[in-house]
Protein backbone atom coordinates (compact mmCIF):
# COMPACT_ATOMS: atom_id res chain seq x y z
CA UNK A 1 0.00 0.00 0.00
CA UNK A 2 1.81 3.34 -1.17
CA UNK A 3 2.01 6.53 0.80
CA UNK A 4 -0.83 8.14 -1.48
CA UNK A 5 -3.24 4.88 -0.99
CA UNK A 6 -2.61 5.53 2.52
CA UNK A 7 -3.24 9.28 2.26
CA UNK A 8 -6.38 8.94 0.07
CA UNK A 9 -7.98 5.49 1.76
CA UNK A 10 -7.82 7.91 4.96
CA UNK A 11 -10.24 10.91 3.21
CA UNK A 12 -12.78 8.18 1.92
CA UNK A 13 -13.16 7.02 5.15
CA UNK A 14 -14.03 10.27 6.33
CA UNK A 15 -15.91 11.17 3.01
CA UNK A 16 -18.30 8.33 3.77
CA UNK A 17 -18.81 9.20 7.37
CA UNK A 18 -19.92 12.68 5.50
CA UNK A 19 -22.08 11.13 2.96
CA UNK A 20 -24.05 9.07 4.92
CA UNK A 21 -24.34 12.12 8.07
CA UNK A 22 -25.73 14.03 4.60
CA UNK A 23 -28.30 11.40 3.54
CA UNK A 24 -30.21 11.96 6.72
CA UNK A 25 -31.47 15.67 6.13
CA UNK A 26 -32.06 15.08 2.33
CA UNK A 27 -34.86 17.26 2.36
CA UNK A 28 -34.11 19.94 4.78
CA UNK A 29 -31.06 20.26 1.68
CA UNK A 30 -33.21 20.44 -0.98
CA UNK A 31 -35.63 22.78 0.49
CA UNK A 32 -32.39 25.10 0.98
CA UNK A 33 -31.05 24.16 -2.56
CA UNK A 34 -34.62 25.58 -3.69
CA UNK A 35 -34.60 28.47 -2.10
CA UNK A 36 -30.57 29.56 -2.82
CA UNK A 37 -31.16 28.38 -6.48
CA UNK A 38 -34.35 30.76 -6.37
CA UNK A 39 -32.31 33.51 -4.93
CA UNK A 40 -28.81 33.20 -7.71
CA UNK A 41 -31.69 33.67 -10.65
CA UNK A 42 -33.79 36.42 -9.70
CA UNK A 43 -32.13 38.87 -11.85
CA UNK A 44 -31.89 36.77 -15.18
CA UNK A 45 -33.73 36.93 -17.67
CA UNK A 46 -35.35 33.61 -17.41
CA UNK A 47 -36.07 34.66 -13.32
CA UNK A 48 -37.75 38.44 -14.92
CA UNK A 49 -39.75 36.67 -17.35
CA UNK A 50 -41.33 34.14 -14.59
CA UNK A 51 -41.57 36.64 -11.98
CA UNK A 52 -38.98 34.91 -9.37
CA UNK A 53 -39.12 37.93 -6.75
CA UNK A 54 -43.18 36.59 -6.43
CA UNK A 55 -41.79 32.89 -5.55
CA UNK A 56 -41.55 32.33 -1.91
CA UNK A 57 -42.55 28.20 -1.91
CA UNK A 58 -42.73 25.49 -3.60
CA UNK A 59 -46.52 26.76 -5.06
CA UNK A 60 -45.27 29.85 -6.30
CA UNK A 61 -42.55 27.98 -8.41
CA UNK A 62 -45.65 25.03 -10.00
CA UNK A 63 -47.87 28.23 -10.78
CA UNK A 64 -45.04 30.20 -12.39
CA UNK A 65 -42.61 28.07 -13.87
CA UNK A 66 -44.07 25.39 -15.89
CA UNK A 67 -42.05 22.23 -16.56
CA UNK A 68 -40.35 22.21 -19.97
CA UNK A 69 -37.72 19.70 -21.90
CA UNK A 70 -35.01 21.04 -24.17
CA UNK A 71 -37.31 22.41 -26.69
CA UNK A 72 -39.11 24.24 -25.11
CA UNK A 73 -36.33 26.06 -23.08
CA UNK A 74 -34.31 26.34 -26.39
CA UNK A 75 -34.88 29.93 -26.55
CA UNK A 76 -33.07 30.66 -23.68
CA UNK A 77 -30.31 28.19 -24.33
CA UNK A 78 -29.33 29.23 -28.08
CA UNK A 79 -29.47 33.09 -25.92
CA UNK A 80 -26.56 31.59 -24.23
CA UNK A 81 -25.22 29.90 -26.80
CA UNK A 82 -24.98 33.50 -28.77
CA UNK A 83 -22.78 34.51 -25.90
CA UNK A 84 -25.65 36.46 -24.03
CA UNK A 85 -24.97 37.04 -20.39
CA UNK A 86 -27.33 36.64 -17.43
CA UNK A 87 -29.61 34.52 -19.35
CA UNK A 88 -30.60 31.21 -17.31
CA UNK A 89 -27.88 31.27 -14.55
CA UNK A 90 -25.69 35.16 -13.81
CA UNK A 91 -22.94 35.79 -16.23
CA UNK A 92 -21.79 33.29 -18.82
CA UNK A 93 -21.73 29.15 -18.40
CA UNK A 94 -18.00 27.97 -18.81
CA UNK A 95 -18.99 24.98 -20.72
CA UNK A 96 -22.05 23.41 -22.89
CA UNK A 97 -21.79 19.47 -22.82
CA UNK A 98 -22.95 18.78 -26.58
CA UNK A 99 -25.07 15.60 -26.89
CA UNK A 100 -27.27 14.24 -29.29
CA UNK A 101 -31.46 14.68 -28.55
CA UNK A 102 -34.03 12.26 -30.43
CA UNK A 103 -36.10 15.26 -31.50
CA UNK A 104 -33.89 18.30 -30.83
CA UNK A 105 -30.80 16.83 -33.19
CA UNK A 106 -27.46 18.46 -30.95
CA UNK A 107 -28.66 19.74 -27.51
CA UNK A 108 -26.05 21.92 -25.59
CA UNK A 109 -26.84 22.02 -21.63
CA UNK A 110 -24.67 24.81 -19.99
CA UNK A 111 -22.34 23.75 -17.58
CA UNK A 112 -21.33 27.25 -14.69
CA UNK A 113 -18.69 27.70 -12.72
CA UNK A 114 -20.99 26.34 -9.99
CA UNK A 115 -22.53 23.45 -11.34
CA UNK A 116 -19.26 22.17 -12.74
CA UNK A 117 -18.74 20.94 -8.49
CA UNK A 118 -21.76 18.78 -8.71
CA UNK A 119 -20.01 16.58 -11.82
CA UNK A 120 -16.30 16.12 -10.43
CA UNK A 121 -17.80 16.11 -6.50
CA UNK A 122 -20.18 13.45 -6.61
CA UNK A 123 -17.68 11.55 -9.07
CA UNK A 124 -14.92 11.85 -7.08
CA UNK A 125 -17.37 11.06 -3.63
CA UNK A 126 -18.75 8.01 -5.26
CA UNK A 127 -15.29 6.68 -5.73
CA UNK A 128 -14.56 7.37 -2.00
CA UNK A 129 -17.51 5.64 -0.32
CA UNK A 130 -16.76 2.54 -2.32
CA UNK A 131 -13.04 2.81 -1.55
CA UNK A 132 -13.82 2.72 2.31
CA UNK A 133 -17.32 0.61 1.71
CA UNK A 134 -15.38 -2.40 0.08
CA UNK A 135 -11.69 -1.22 2.32
CA UNK A 136 -10.24 -1.32 -1.00
CA UNK A 137 -7.04 -0.06 0.22
CA UNK A 138 -4.88 -0.70 -2.92
CA UNK A 139 -7.07 0.92 -5.56
CA UNK A 140 -5.34 3.77 -6.33
CA UNK A 141 -1.79 1.98 -6.37
CA UNK A 142 -2.79 1.00 -10.21
CA UNK A 143 -3.64 2.19 -13.19
CA UNK A 144 -7.90 3.45 -14.26
CA UNK A 145 -9.18 3.36 -17.69
CA UNK A 146 -12.41 5.52 -18.39
CA UNK A 147 -13.92 4.68 -21.58
CA UNK A 148 -15.12 8.09 -22.58
CA UNK A 149 -15.67 10.46 -25.74
CA UNK A 150 -12.69 12.56 -26.74
CA UNK A 151 -11.82 16.02 -24.74
CA UNK A 152 -10.67 17.90 -27.48
CA UNK A 153 -13.43 21.10 -27.02
CA UNK A 154 -14.28 23.62 -29.63
CA UNK A 155 -14.89 27.19 -28.49
CA UNK A 156 -18.16 29.37 -29.49
CA UNK A 157 -18.29 32.63 -28.28
CA UNK A 158 -15.91 32.29 -25.64
CA UNK A 159 -17.62 28.87 -24.23
CA UNK A 160 -16.13 25.40 -24.61
CA UNK A 161 -18.26 22.82 -26.03
CA UNK A 162 -17.92 19.21 -25.93
CA UNK A 163 -19.37 15.65 -24.60
CA UNK A 164 -19.63 16.01 -21.24
CA UNK A 165 -17.43 12.73 -20.42
CA UNK A 166 -14.70 14.72 -22.59
CA UNK A 167 -15.08 18.09 -20.49
CA UNK A 168 -14.87 15.78 -17.34
CA UNK A 169 -11.13 14.83 -18.69
CA UNK A 170 -10.08 18.45 -18.27
CA UNK A 171 -10.66 18.11 -14.53
CA UNK A 172 -9.09 14.99 -14.12
CA UNK A 173 -7.48 15.34 -10.54
CA UNK A 174 -3.70 16.06 -10.61
CA UNK A 175 -2.94 13.71 -7.97
CA UNK A 176 -5.02 10.97 -9.92
CA UNK A 177 -3.65 11.82 -13.51
CA UNK A 178 -0.27 9.54 -13.03
CA UNK A 179 -2.71 6.66 -12.75
CA UNK A 180 -5.17 7.29 -15.89
CA UNK A 181 -5.30 5.30 -18.91
CA UNK A 182 -5.36 6.24 -22.05
CA UNK A 183 -3.37 8.77 -23.29
CA UNK A 184 -4.54 11.80 -24.67
CA UNK A 185 -3.44 11.36 -27.93
CA UNK A 186 -5.26 7.85 -27.66
CA UNK A 187 -8.06 9.66 -26.09
CA UNK A 188 -9.06 12.30 -28.83
CA UNK A 189 -9.12 9.53 -31.47
CA UNK A 190 -12.98 10.11 -32.80
CA UNK A 191 -13.77 6.83 -34.04
CA UNK A 192 -14.80 4.21 -31.74
CA UNK A 193 -13.34 0.64 -33.77
CA UNK A 194 -9.84 2.47 -33.92
CA UNK A 195 -9.72 4.47 -30.27
CA UNK A 196 -10.72 0.42 -28.86
CA UNK A 197 -7.92 -0.63 -30.37
CA UNK A 198 -5.74 1.59 -29.55
CA UNK A 199 -6.78 1.66 -25.77
CA UNK A 200 -6.18 -2.42 -25.88
CA UNK A 201 -2.58 -2.06 -26.90
CA UNK A 202 -2.03 0.60 -24.27
CA UNK A 203 -3.60 -0.96 -21.23
CA UNK A 204 -3.16 -4.60 -21.73
CA UNK A 205 0.58 -4.87 -20.38
CA UNK A 206 -0.60 -2.41 -17.80
CA UNK A 207 -1.75 -3.08 -13.49
CA UNK A 208 -5.31 -2.53 -13.89
CA UNK A 209 -7.67 -1.52 -11.25
CA UNK A 210 -10.33 0.31 -12.28
CA UNK A 211 -11.87 -0.10 -15.66
CA UNK A 212 -15.50 2.40 -16.24
CA UNK A 213 -17.62 2.91 -18.87
CA UNK A 214 -21.12 1.96 -20.75
CA UNK A 215 -21.45 -1.75 -20.37
CA UNK A 216 -21.76 -2.60 -24.24
CA UNK A 217 -18.86 -0.39 -24.79
CA UNK A 218 -16.59 -2.26 -21.89
CA UNK A 219 -17.82 -5.62 -23.75
CA UNK A 220 -16.27 -4.37 -27.20
CA UNK A 221 -12.70 -3.79 -25.04
CA UNK A 222 -12.72 -6.49 -23.20
CA UNK A 223 -13.31 -8.63 -26.15
CA UNK A 224 -10.63 -6.90 -27.65
CA UNK A 225 -8.18 -7.43 -24.72
CA UNK A 226 -8.63 -11.02 -25.00
CA UNK A 227 -8.56 -11.34 -28.78
CA UNK A 228 -4.65 -9.46 -28.66
CA UNK A 229 -3.84 -11.22 -25.22
CA UNK A 230 -4.23 -14.66 -26.17
CA UNK A 231 -5.75 -14.74 -22.42
CA UNK A 232 -8.80 -16.44 -21.30
CA UNK A 233 -10.31 -14.01 -19.17
CA UNK A 234 -9.63 -10.52 -18.01
CA UNK A 235 -8.85 -11.49 -14.32
CA UNK A 236 -6.12 -13.54 -15.64
CA UNK A 237 -5.17 -10.27 -17.85
CA UNK A 238 -5.39 -7.83 -14.85
CA UNK A 239 -5.14 -10.12 -11.40
CA UNK A 240 -5.10 -6.67 -9.49
CA UNK A 241 -8.62 -5.76 -11.24
CA UNK A 242 -10.53 -4.49 -8.36
CA UNK A 243 -13.71 -2.03 -9.49
CA UNK A 244 -15.63 -1.63 -12.60
CA UNK A 245 -17.49 1.60 -12.87
CA UNK A 246 -20.48 1.89 -14.64
CA UNK A 247 -23.71 3.96 -15.74
CA UNK A 248 -25.32 4.89 -18.76
CA UNK A 249 -27.64 1.47 -18.97
CA UNK A 250 -29.37 -1.00 -16.81
CA UNK A 251 -26.19 -3.35 -16.13
CA UNK A 252 -28.69 -6.50 -15.84
CA UNK A 253 -28.62 -7.49 -19.68
CA UNK A 254 -25.28 -7.29 -19.80
CA UNK A 255 -24.08 -8.73 -16.42
CA UNK A 256 -24.04 -12.88 -17.69
CA UNK A 257 -21.91 -11.93 -20.60
CA UNK A 258 -19.36 -9.28 -19.05
CA UNK A 259 -18.74 -12.15 -15.75
CA UNK A 260 -18.04 -14.34 -18.47
CA UNK A 261 -15.26 -12.41 -20.02
CA UNK A 262 -14.00 -11.50 -16.82
CA UNK A 263 -13.97 -14.79 -15.41
CA UNK A 264 -16.20 -14.06 -12.52
CA UNK A 265 -17.47 -11.27 -10.70
CA UNK A 266 -15.59 -7.95 -10.04
CA UNK A 267 -17.07 -5.23 -7.06
CA UNK A 268 -18.98 -2.32 -9.36
CA UNK A 269 -19.98 0.72 -8.77
CA UNK A 270 -23.45 1.77 -10.53
CA UNK A 271 -23.34 5.67 -11.42
CA UNK A 272 -26.05 8.42 -12.80
CA UNK A 273 -24.24 10.72 -14.07
CA UNK A 274 -26.02 13.07 -16.91
CA UNK A 275 -25.29 16.36 -18.92
CA UNK A 276 -27.51 17.93 -17.01
CA UNK A 277 -26.41 16.49 -13.37
CA UNK A 278 -24.61 14.36 -11.10
CA UNK A 279 -28.02 13.02 -10.18
CA UNK A 280 -26.73 9.78 -8.08
CA UNK A 281 -24.38 6.71 -7.50
CA UNK A 282 -24.06 3.32 -5.37
CA UNK A 283 -23.62 3.85 -1.91
CA UNK A 284 -24.03 0.04 -0.66
CA UNK A 285 -22.24 -3.27 -2.03
CA UNK A 286 -25.20 -4.33 -3.42
CA UNK A 287 -26.08 -3.01 -6.14
CA UNK A 288 -30.14 -4.01 -5.96
CA UNK A 289 -30.17 -1.26 -2.93
CA UNK A 290 -30.14 1.32 -6.00
CA UNK A 291 -28.31 4.58 -5.76
CA UNK A 292 -28.33 7.58 -3.32
CA UNK A 293 -29.74 10.57 -4.92
CA UNK A 294 -27.58 13.47 -4.47
CA UNK A 295 -29.45 16.31 -2.58
CA UNK A 296 -26.62 18.48 -1.77
CA UNK A 297 -25.06 19.47 -4.64
CA UNK A 298 -26.91 22.76 -6.70
CA UNK A 299 -29.66 20.18 -8.18
CA UNK A 300 -33.57 20.73 -6.79
CA UNK A 301 -35.96 17.78 -7.82
CA UNK A 302 -39.54 17.43 -8.72
CA UNK A 303 -41.09 13.84 -9.36
CA UNK A 304 -44.00 13.61 -11.46
CA UNK A 305 -46.12 10.40 -11.61
CA UNK A 306 -45.67 8.92 -14.82
CA UNK A 307 -49.03 8.32 -15.54
CA UNK A 308 -49.49 11.93 -15.73
CA UNK A 309 -46.34 13.45 -17.50
CA UNK A 310 -48.32 14.50 -20.28
CA UNK A 311 -51.23 15.87 -18.67
CA UNK A 312 -51.33 19.45 -18.80
CA UNK A 313 -51.10 20.49 -14.91
CA UNK A 314 -49.60 17.50 -13.69
CA UNK A 315 -48.58 16.72 -10.01
CA UNK A 316 -44.76 18.10 -9.27
CA UNK A 317 -44.14 16.13 -5.70
CA UNK A 318 -41.01 17.49 -3.69
CA UNK A 319 -38.65 14.41 -2.27
CA UNK A 320 -41.00 14.09 0.84
CA UNK A 321 -43.81 13.33 -1.02
CA UNK A 322 -42.66 9.94 -2.97
CA UNK A 323 -43.25 6.50 -2.80
CA UNK A 324 -41.27 3.29 -2.80
CA UNK A 325 -41.57 1.20 -6.53
CA UNK A 326 -43.65 3.78 -8.23
CA UNK A 327 -42.34 5.36 -11.68
CA UNK A 328 -41.47 9.01 -11.43
CA UNK A 329 -40.40 11.22 -14.57
CA UNK A 330 -37.70 13.10 -12.59
CA UNK A 331 -37.74 17.13 -12.99
CA UNK A 332 -34.46 19.19 -12.23
CA UNK A 333 -33.45 22.84 -11.60
CA UNK A 334 -29.72 23.19 -11.33
CA UNK A 335 -27.54 25.95 -11.02
CA UNK A 336 -26.56 25.47 -13.96
CA UNK A 337 -29.77 27.74 -14.83
CA UNK A 338 -32.02 24.76 -16.14
CA UNK A 339 -35.10 25.29 -14.26
CA UNK A 340 -37.77 22.64 -13.84
CA UNK A 341 -36.54 20.75 -16.68
CA UNK A 342 -37.47 17.43 -17.75
CA UNK A 343 -34.19 15.17 -18.64
CA UNK A 344 -36.64 12.29 -19.84
CA UNK A 345 -35.73 9.75 -17.52
CA UNK A 346 -37.89 7.74 -15.37
CA UNK A 347 -36.98 6.32 -11.64
CA UNK A 348 -38.05 4.45 -8.72
CA UNK A 349 -37.60 5.29 -5.08
CA UNK A 350 -36.33 1.83 -3.95
CA UNK A 351 -35.80 3.19 -0.14
CA UNK A 352 -36.56 6.49 1.08
CA UNK A 353 -34.62 6.66 4.76
CA UNK A 354 -31.57 7.26 3.13
CA UNK A 355 -33.71 8.24 -0.54
CA UNK A 356 -32.03 6.05 -2.97
CA UNK A 357 -33.16 5.29 -6.97
CA UNK A 358 -33.00 2.99 -9.46
CA UNK A 359 -33.51 4.02 -13.18
CA UNK A 360 -36.48 2.59 -14.53
CA UNK A 361 -36.37 3.78 -18.52
CA UNK A 362 -37.02 6.60 -20.51
CA UNK A 363 -40.27 8.81 -21.29
CA UNK A 364 -39.80 8.93 -24.74
CA UNK A 365 -38.93 5.13 -24.73
CA UNK A 366 -42.14 3.31 -24.06
CA UNK A 367 -44.34 1.03 -26.77
CA UNK A 368 -48.31 2.16 -26.17
CA UNK A 369 -49.23 1.42 -29.55
CA UNK A 370 -52.30 -0.59 -28.09
CA UNK A 371 -52.57 1.66 -24.84
CA UNK A 372 -50.20 -0.97 -22.75
CA UNK A 373 -47.34 1.61 -22.09
CA UNK A 374 -44.66 -0.75 -21.20
CA UNK A 375 -41.17 0.67 -20.22
CA UNK A 376 -37.83 -0.20 -20.05
CA UNK A 377 -37.56 -1.86 -16.55
CA UNK A 378 -40.19 -4.04 -17.47
CA UNK A 379 -38.36 -5.40 -20.98
CA UNK A 380 -35.62 -6.23 -19.15
CA UNK A 381 -36.79 -7.70 -16.14
CA UNK A 382 -38.53 -10.21 -18.76
CA UNK A 383 -35.37 -10.72 -20.21
CA UNK A 384 -33.72 -11.71 -17.09
CA UNK A 385 -36.07 -14.11 -16.14
CA UNK A 386 -36.25 -15.67 -19.58
CA UNK A 387 -32.33 -16.08 -19.61
CA UNK A 388 -32.51 -17.53 -16.20
CA UNK A 389 -35.01 -20.34 -17.19
CA UNK A 390 -33.63 -20.58 -20.81
CA UNK A 391 -29.52 -20.66 -20.22
CA UNK A 392 -28.06 -17.88 -22.85
CA UNK A 393 -25.75 -15.28 -23.45
CA UNK A 394 -27.50 -11.77 -25.22
CA UNK A 395 -25.22 -8.82 -26.56
CA UNK A 396 -28.15 -6.87 -27.16
CA UNK A 397 -31.64 -6.63 -28.10
CA UNK A 398 -34.67 -3.31 -28.94
CA UNK A 399 -38.35 -4.38 -29.20
CA UNK A 400 -40.75 -2.11 -31.48
CA UNK A 401 -44.64 -3.35 -31.81
CA UNK A 402 -45.68 -4.62 -35.25
CA UNK A 403 -49.48 -2.87 -35.74
CA UNK A 404 -49.57 -4.47 -39.42
CA UNK A 405 -48.70 -8.13 -39.54
CA UNK A 406 -48.68 -10.23 -42.13
CA UNK A 407 -52.59 -10.97 -43.25
CA UNK A 408 -54.05 -13.61 -41.19
CA UNK A 409 -52.15 -12.53 -37.60
CA UNK A 410 -53.10 -10.68 -34.93
CA UNK A 411 -50.28 -7.74 -33.91
CA UNK A 412 -47.28 -8.32 -31.81
CA UNK A 413 -44.54 -6.82 -29.68
CA UNK A 414 -41.57 -7.94 -31.86
CA UNK A 415 -38.00 -8.29 -29.76
CA UNK A 416 -34.65 -8.13 -31.64
CA UNK A 417 -32.00 -9.76 -30.00
CA UNK A 418 -28.19 -10.40 -30.65
CA UNK A 419 -27.22 -13.26 -28.78
CA UNK A 420 -23.71 -14.70 -28.72
CA UNK A 421 -25.26 -17.72 -27.21
CA UNK A 422 -28.53 -18.70 -28.33
CA UNK A 423 -31.32 -20.44 -25.82
CA UNK A 424 -31.45 -24.41 -26.83
CA UNK A 425 -35.28 -24.16 -27.24
CA UNK A 426 -36.14 -20.97 -29.20
CA UNK A 427 -39.51 -21.68 -29.25
CA UNK A 428 -39.94 -22.03 -25.39
CA UNK A 429 -37.58 -19.17 -24.51
CA UNK A 430 -40.34 -16.92 -26.55
CA UNK A 431 -42.93 -18.46 -24.94
CA UNK A 432 -41.61 -17.70 -20.89
CA UNK A 433 -40.50 -14.29 -22.40
CA UNK A 434 -44.04 -13.28 -23.13
CA UNK A 435 -44.76 -15.03 -19.93
CA UNK A 436 -42.40 -12.79 -18.11
CA UNK A 437 -44.03 -9.43 -19.88
CA UNK A 438 -47.20 -10.50 -18.82
CA UNK A 439 -46.56 -10.73 -15.66
CA UNK A 440 -45.05 -7.25 -15.62
CA UNK A 441 -47.57 -5.38 -17.34
CA UNK A 442 -50.99 -5.29 -16.65
CA UNK A 443 -51.63 -3.86 -19.59
CA UNK A 444 -49.89 -5.99 -21.75
CA UNK A 445 -51.53 -9.17 -19.90
CA UNK A 446 -54.77 -7.83 -20.59
CA UNK A 447 -54.03 -7.81 -24.17
CA UNK A 448 -52.48 -10.97 -24.51
CA UNK A 449 -55.54 -12.73 -22.58
CA UNK A 450 -57.86 -10.72 -24.66
CA UNK A 451 -56.68 -11.89 -28.18
CA UNK A 452 -55.80 -8.45 -29.37
CA UNK A 453 -52.23 -9.14 -29.46
CA UNK A 454 -50.51 -12.49 -29.93
CA UNK A 455 -47.02 -13.65 -28.03
CA UNK A 456 -44.81 -11.60 -29.10
CA UNK A 457 -42.34 -13.11 -32.27
CA UNK A 458 -38.53 -12.96 -31.20
CA UNK A 459 -36.32 -12.33 -34.24
CA UNK A 460 -32.31 -13.63 -34.11
CA UNK A 461 -29.51 -11.44 -35.14
CA UNK A 462 -26.59 -12.20 -35.85
CA UNK A 463 -23.02 -11.74 -33.74
CA UNK A 464 -22.22 -7.59 -34.49
CA UNK A 465 -25.67 -6.88 -35.75
CA UNK A 466 -25.73 -3.79 -33.53
CA UNK A 467 -22.28 -2.72 -33.46
CA UNK A 468 -22.64 -2.59 -37.65
CA UNK A 469 -26.15 -0.90 -37.16
CA UNK A 470 -24.91 2.02 -34.33
CA UNK A 471 -22.07 2.83 -36.85
CA UNK A 472 -24.18 3.08 -39.69
CA UNK A 473 -26.12 5.91 -37.84
CA UNK A 474 -23.25 7.67 -36.52
CA UNK A 475 -23.66 6.27 -32.92
CA UNK A 476 -21.14 4.16 -32.10
CA UNK A 477 -19.61 4.20 -28.74
CA UNK A 478 -18.90 6.31 -26.10
CA UNK A 479 -22.44 8.22 -24.01
CA UNK A 480 -24.64 6.19 -27.52
CA UNK A 481 -26.53 3.43 -26.20
CA UNK A 482 -29.43 1.29 -28.05
CA UNK A 483 -32.86 2.32 -27.28
CA UNK A 484 -34.53 -0.53 -25.00
CA UNK A 485 -37.87 0.30 -26.84
CA UNK A 486 -39.73 2.44 -29.76
CA UNK A 487 -42.96 3.46 -29.85
CA UNK A 488 -42.68 3.04 -34.03
CA UNK A 489 -41.17 0.99 -36.23
CA UNK A 490 -37.23 3.26 -37.52
CA UNK A 491 -35.00 0.99 -35.47
CA UNK A 492 -36.77 -2.37 -36.44
CA UNK A 493 -37.04 -1.68 -40.00
CA UNK A 494 -33.08 -0.88 -40.50
CA UNK A 495 -32.70 -4.21 -38.27
CA UNK A 496 -34.46 -6.05 -41.22
CA UNK A 497 -31.55 -6.17 -43.17
CA UNK A 498 -29.50 -8.14 -40.66
CA UNK A 499 -32.38 -10.73 -39.33
CA UNK A 500 -31.41 -14.55 -39.91
CA UNK A 501 -33.95 -16.53 -37.96
CA UNK A 502 -37.52 -16.04 -36.33
CA UNK A 503 -39.17 -18.11 -33.83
Amino acid sequence: MSFKSRVIYAFAKFTRTRIIRESRHASADQNGTFHSLIQKGLHTQFGKDHHFKSITSHADFVRLVPIRDYEALRPYIDKAVAGDSDILWPGKPIYFAKTSGTTSGVKYIPITKESIHNHIGNARDSLFNITALLNLKTLFDGKLVFLSGSPVLEEKNGIHIGRLSGIVNHWFPTWLRSNQLPSYATNCIEDWETKVDRIADETRSEDMHIISGIPPWVQMYYERLLEKSGKATIKELFPNFQLFVYGGVNFEPYRKQLERLTGGKIPGLETYPASEGFIAYQDQEDSSAGMLLQCNSGIFYEFVPLEEIHNEHPSRLLLQDVEIGKDYAIIMSTNAGLWAYSIGDTIQFVSRDPYRIRVTGRIKHFISAFGEHVIGREVEEALRLATEQHPCLVNEFTVAPQVNPAPGQKPYHEWWIEFDQEPANKEAFAADLDLAMVHQNLYYRDLIEGAILQPIIVRYLPSGTFKTYMQSIGKLGGQNKVPRLSNDRKIATALEAYHSSSS
